[in-house]
C-alpha cells in the first residue's frame, strides 16, 4: 500500500525537512486527504502534538470523514486512542510515549498493552524512528560505510524520539522487535533521508522485515518510483511526504509500481489470432460504498493508470484484448472512490459508485439482482432528499426539532410493541428517523458502525 501523508503544524499542512526545517506548506488538509485516499490510507501527524507546543485536534475530526486515515502525533493515552478510533481513524499510530519506561529509555510493554487493549492490536502502529548511529569517539574515518558503527548498536540505527531531536541509545531491530507483539504494524522513518528526497536507506528496510512478521511501513527520503518497486518487493508498504507534495512522484504511479505484477503474468490469456499477447492481469472487483460487490475483471498496468487518470473504473476486455472503461457505450460508469490491493498486492479492490445498472443484464450486479438495503444506502437517500427536495418530500420538511421528537416518539412505540409484525414496523420507523437525525447532524452511519465496531473489539 502507498501512503499520503499529512503533517499538521499550526493548522497548515507542512512538510519539514528531517523534522524542523520548514520546506513548504498548504492550507487545502480536506481536499488533499480526499484526493490521496482514492491511493490508500492517509497518515494523519499532528506535528504540534508530537512536540508538545500545541494540538490541530479541530482538524482531525473533519479529515477522518473525509479519508481512510491512520493518526499519530503526541498520542499518549488509550482514552485518547479509543477517541480516534470511535471517530473513524483506521489505525492509531504512538511513538515517543512507548519507549520511555520510568526516568529512563525502553519499552513500556505496559502503556502498549493497554493501548493495544483499547483499540486492538490490528489497529497500533508503533513508530521506530532511527538514524544511523554515530561512530565512538576515535573511530573516525573507520566507521563502516553508511558512517554507523555497529559496536554503538548492534543494527546500526539508533531510535530517535521528540520529534527526533532526542537519541535514546535503543537499537532499532532490538527495539521493534520488542514492540511487534503489541502491534499489528511498524511505522519505520528513516530519519537521515526524511524531507532530502535523497532516496531511502534500504539497510534497515530489509533487517527489519527479516526480522519481524507484522507489517512494515517505510519512510523518509524516498524519490523514485524505483525506490517504491524495491521495498514493495520486501513485503513493505511505503508512506510518502516531500516527494508527492513536490511533484516529483504521483501517487497514481506509485500505486502501479507497487503491485506484484509477477505474478499477474499467471493470469495471462492466450492470445486471439493475430493479436499481441496481452499482458500481466491483476483480478479487479467492484464493490459498492456499501460493501456490496458489483462485478470483477482484470485489469494491467494500463487499465490501472487510466482508471487514475479518466476517474472512472476501466479493465482489460479478456475477449478483445484492449483497455475498456466499463459504461463507455452504455454510460453506466463506476466512479472511483478509492482502490486498494490485497495483502500480497496481486489483487485489487475497488469501491466506486454506480452510475446506472452494472451487469449487462440489466442487473444493479453481476451477482445479485436487486441492491440490498443497509443503512447505508438509506443514509444516501436521505441525504439525497436534502440536497435535492422531491415535491411531497416528507424527509425534506423534518426540521432538527421535528426529528428529535418523531425519535423519541418512535422509541416508546417500539418498546411498546408486542407482536413480531409490530416489532418490525417500529423498529423501521425508528431507525429512519434516527438516520435523518444523523443526516441532518452530519454524521455517518459508517461512524456509528464503527463505534459499535471498536465495543466489539474492547
Amino acid at each position: 500500500m502507498v501512503i499520503a501523508s499529512i503533517d499538521l503544524q499550526g493548522g497548515k499542512v507542512v512538510q519539514l525537512k528531517q523534522g524542523s526545517e520548514l520546506m513548504l506548506e498548504r492550507d487545502n488538509a480536506l481536499s488533499l486527504a480526499e484526493e490521496f485516499d482514492r491511493y490508500g490510507e492517509v497518515a494523519v501527524i499532528d506535528l504540534d502534538a508530537a512536540l508538545g507546543t500545541g494540538s490541530n485536534q479541530e482538524l482531525i475530526g473533519p479529515l477522518l470523514r473525509k479519508a481512510r486515515c491512520r493518526v499519530g502525533g503526541g498520542l499518549r493515552t488509550p482514552e485518547r486512542a479509543r477517541e480516534l478510533v470511535a471517530a473513524g481513524a483506521e489505525k492509531v499510530i504512538v511513538g515517543s510515549r512507548a519507549l520511555r519506561k520510568g526516568g529512563e529509555f525502553g519499552v513500556d510493554e505496559e502503556f502498549l498493552a493497554r493501548m493495544a487493549g483499547a483499540v486492538g492490536r490490528e489497529r497500533l502502529i508503533v513508530a521506530v524512528d532511527a538514524r544511523a548511529a554515530p561512530a565512538p569517539a576515535g573511530r573516525g574515518s573507520g566507521a563502516p560505510e553508511g558512517g554507523f558503527a555497529q559496536a554503538a548498536s548492534s543494527s546500526g540505527y539508533e531510535i530517535v524520539v521528540d520529534g527526533w531531536k532526542t537519541p535514546t541509545g535503543l537499537d532499532l531491530i532490538e527495539t521493534a522487535l520488542a514492540v511487534e507483539k503489541f502491534c499489528g504494524e511498524i511505522l519505520f522513518t528513516c530519519v537521515d533521508r526524511e524531507g532530502t528526497l535523497s532516496g531511502i536507506d534500504l539497510a534497515p528496510v530489509r533487517a527489519l522485515r527479516a526480522a519481524l512478521s507484522c507489517g512494515i511501513t517505510a519512510a523518509g527520503g524516498v524519490s523514485t518510483l524505483e525506490e517504491i518497486e524495491a521495498i514493495a518487493a520486501l513485503g513493505c508498504d511505503v508512506q510518502l511526504g516531500m516527494a508527492l507534495y513536490t511533484g516529483k512522484i504521483s501517487l497514481a504511479d506509485c500505486f502501479v509500481r507497487s503491485l506484484n505484477w509477477e505474478k499477474g503474468a499467471a493470469f495471462k490469456p492466450g492470445a486471439a489470432p493475430g493479436a499481441g499477447a496481452a499482458p500481466p492481469l491483476l483480478p479487479l472487483i467492484a464493490q459498492s460504498p456499501d460493501g456490496q460487490v458489483l462485478m470483477t475483471g482484470f485489469a494491467g498496468r494500463e487499465a490501472v493508470a487510466e482508471t487514475f487518470k479518466r476517474g472512472n473504473l476501466c479493465f482489460y476486455s479478456r475477449t478483445r484484448h484492449t483497455l475498456w472503461m466499463k459504461g463507455e457505450h452504455s454510460g453506466n460508469t463506476l466512479k472511483l472512490l478509492r482502490m486498494r490491493a490485497d495483502c500480497d498486492r496481486d489483487a485489487l479492490l475497488a469501491t466506486v459508485e454506480p452510475a446506472g445498472p452494472v451487469c449487462h443484464t440489466g442487473a444493479f450486479s453481476c451477482f445479485e439482482t436487486g441492491r440490498r438495503y443497509t443503512l447505508e444506502f438509506l443514509q444516501a437517500i436521505i441525504a439525497g432528499r436534502f440536497r435535492d427536495p422531491r415535491p411531497g418530500s416528507y424527509t425534506a420538511t423534518l426540521d432538527d426539532e421535528l426529528v428529535r421528537e418523531k425519535v423519541m416518539e418512535e422509541a416508546e412505540e417500539l418498546c411498546q410493541a408486542q407482536t413480531r409484525d409490530e416489532l418490525v414496523w417500529e423498529a423501521a420507523d425508528l431507525l429512519y428517523f434516527a438516520t435523518v437525525l444523523l443526516t441532518r447532524a452530519g454524521v455517518s452511519v459508517a461512524e456509528v458502525l464503527n463505534e459499535l465496531d471498536r465495543r466489539h473489539k474492547k
